[in-house]
């Protein structure tokens, strides 16, 4: 009989172990920089509305890791959780429904109000997973692109001022109109989800925000958000309203100076969300630049869980596994038996 329960630090050495094993494009510190922060114990007892760590859990038989389940609070987790990381030995689908189905009922029962999960367009077998067996809709797509260092431009510095948090409830104005229409009741925001959080500095990862401001009148026309885990690969999401036209070279040049700043040497992404107005307008941009396309994923959301009943087969390991540290990571394909997945 199968049990989950929270991943402890005596699982640590099959952890690693098992990341080392597959070979995923991830170092082993993975396991003590996101699942084994010392903070997490205690993080677990924390109120919903005030979490910020990724928490995870794990499912056994005849004391065997089976699979591992890894949920990321949002900036408003009583409104929204991530699914972050999902792990499961092959020929267990079953039990990877098992595990999206206790964290979706557990979170819930706190009052999370619904998931969002993207997943690898190269996994249609999880992704079938999670739209006929847990609930999930496919709502759109996120691409990241590798931004070329020998094609950027100058920039204004002056066009450009750190983020505060009193431009909170312009910036979520900005990032809700900037939602396609029949997207926005799934994904809007609110003034406090970009607001910074005062555990800022015990989070796995850092975040760098700043605006974009029309230099004729002032007002934001864009909110930059730069995330990094490893200090070496940035991830940059650009938020701005489509009434708006800015300058994307002047930006990547801007956040290329800030990045030089702290690091000189580094890898640098941008974000492109086919849900937003700009989305293909900007995919459209990136290509002709020659940017390569390191990941295209769809994006899920949930807002009612299942149960599932009936076990499915494959003939490999799979992974769900987030961008980490701006590296797309590839799934896994071995053969006998496996501890653990990442």
């Amino acid at each position: 009989m199968s049990r989950i329960r929270k991943l402890y630090f005596y699982d640590k050495n099959k952890l690693k172990e098992m990341i080392s094993f597959l070979n995923i494009g991830c170092d082993c510190s993975y396991a003590d920089d996101i699942i084994f922060n010392p903070f997490v114990p205690l993080h677990h007892l924390v109120p919903l509305n005030f979490k910020f760590l990724p928490e995870s859990y794990v499912i056994e038989e005849n004391n065997e890791i089976k699979g591992l389940i890894t949920v990321e609070p949002t900036s408003a987790p009583t409104k929204q959780m991530e699914i972050q990381k999902l792990f499961f030995e092959a020929n267990y689908y079953y039990y990877a429904g098992e595990l999206i189905q206790y964290v979706v009922s557990k979170y819930k029962a706190k009052g999370t109000a619904s998931f969002i999960v993207r997943v690898n367009d190269y996994m249609p077998e999880l992704v079938k997973l999670f739209i006929s067996k847990c609930g999930f809709s496919q709502i759109s797509y996120e691409k990241l692109w590798k931004v070329k260092n020998n094609q950027i431009m100058h920039f204004n510095k002056n066009h450009f001022r750190d983020f505060r948090n009193s431009d909170s409830q312009t910036i979520s104005s900005i990032y809700n109109e900037s939602l396609l229409p029949h997207i926005r009741p799934l994904l809007s925001s609110e003034s406090r989800d970009f607001k910074e959080n005062i555990f800022k500095g015990l989070s796995y990862f850092s975040e760098y925000k700043y605006v974009l401001e029309d230099e004729t009148t002032n007002n934001i026309a864009a909110y930059l958000s730069i995330q990094t885990s490893d200090n070496k690969n940035y991830i940059l999401d650009i938020v701005n309203p489509s009434w708006i036209q800015i300058n994307v070279d002047e930006i990547l040049a801007f956040v290329h100076s800030k990045i030089r700043t702290r690091c000189k040497n580094f890898n640098l992404f941008v974000k492109t969300k086919k849900y937003t107005h700009c989305g293909e307008q900007y995919e459209k941009l990136f290509f002709e630049k020659n940017y390569e396309c390191v990941s295209n994923r769809i994006v899920l959301t949930n807002s009612s869980a299942k149960i599932i009943h009936e076990q499915e087969h494959i003939k490999s390991f799979t992974i769900l596994d987030k961008i980490y540290g701006g590296i797309v990571h590839v799934p896994g394909t071995i053969s006998g038996k496996v501890l653990l997945k990442k």
